[in-house]
């Protein structure tokens, strides 16, 4: 018995470089090695997964990026899991930016899957129409006339010379709208002032802290389902059936969390014994 309570005291008073050392190789390794955890559905992710699997082949889906650098690993997974599931099922994809930021996140994401993982034709499958200020006035415009709001897209071609834009002239001529929210603009405005107005169905996924911003349209059925977080993208990579960047982050946290725990367990536990044995805790 005293042994193990040496041991137990020797292992709760472990140099704390040796502690940094282990949390960051939990969150390393995952991050090298992806593993697959097991990672529970949720109703809402599943909801935004039928809304989408249940589209007509060939629909048009309005994407909007909204979000930043700093928003990038809870709502980037997102964007390439969407756009791999939208153009496995050989949709048309028109993306445009609300946020500065926005333009280059649309950027990265379709070079990622359309140019360099399925070597799509721009101007047929897809097309970025790219970056407009004014927040709810470019929301508004989409919905009225969005050609007259977009002239060029971010290739610098007339939006009459694309084979994609044939027919789209306001958000009428849209199947379906996913905003990619981290705040505003975003979600609750293409609700507002677009898809509710002209009965467009709609869906997003945005940052936690943004849920309980964006969950009452959910629960109304205005919003179809909401990927939240970093926890709602590993959820919908799961649902697509291809592990990603933020499977392998929730991994890394996971394992994280556990280093911490079992360190804090182990210190707890040495306090105790040491106290207990009248000896000073350091």
């Amino acid at each position: 018995m005293n042994a193990i309570k040496r041991l137990f005291i020797k292992l709760g008073n472990i140099n704390r470089q040796w502690i940094f050392f282990i949390v960051g190789l939990s969150v390393l390794i995952p991050l090298i090695y992806p593993i697959n955890i097991p990672i529970q559905t949720s109703v809402h992710s599943q909801t935004v997964y039928e809304a989408l699997k249940d589209l007509d082949e060939g629909s048009r889906i309005l994407l909007s990026f909204e979000y930043g650098p700093s928003t990038k690993p809870e709502i980037h997974p997102m964007a390439i899991g969407l756009l791999r599931l939208l153009f496995d099922k050989k949709h048309k994809i028109y993306g445009m930016a609300l946020w500065p930021d926005g333009l280059f996140m649309s950027q990265e994401a379709f070079k990622q899957v359309a140019d360099n993982e399925l070597n799509l034709s721009y101007g047929n499958d897809y097309v970025n129409l790219g970056f407009k200020p004014g927040n709810e006035a470019v929301v508004k415009g989409v919905a009225s006339d969005i050609r007259q709001l977009f002239s060029k897209d971010t290739k610098g071609n007339k939006l009459e010379s694309l084979p994609i834009m044939d027919g789209i002239n306001n958000i009428k001529d849209f199947d379906f709208v996913f905003s990619l929210s981290a705040g505003f603009p975003g979600s609750k405005e293409w609700l507002q002032f677009a898809t509710d107005p002209h009965q467009i169905p709609m869906s997003t996924g945005c940052t936690s802290i943004q849920v309980t911003e964006v969950l009452p349209y959910v629960e109304s059925g205005q919003i179809k389902g909401i990927l939240a977080g970093m926890p709602g993208a590993a959820e919908f990579e799961k649902l697509i059936g291809i592990p990603g960047t933020a499977t392998g982050l929730m991994a890394a946290q996971s394992f994280a969390h556990v280093a911490i725990i079992i360190f804090i367990i182990l210190g707890n536990i040495t306090y105790y014994l040491k106290r207990k044995k009248g000896q000073k805790y350091s």
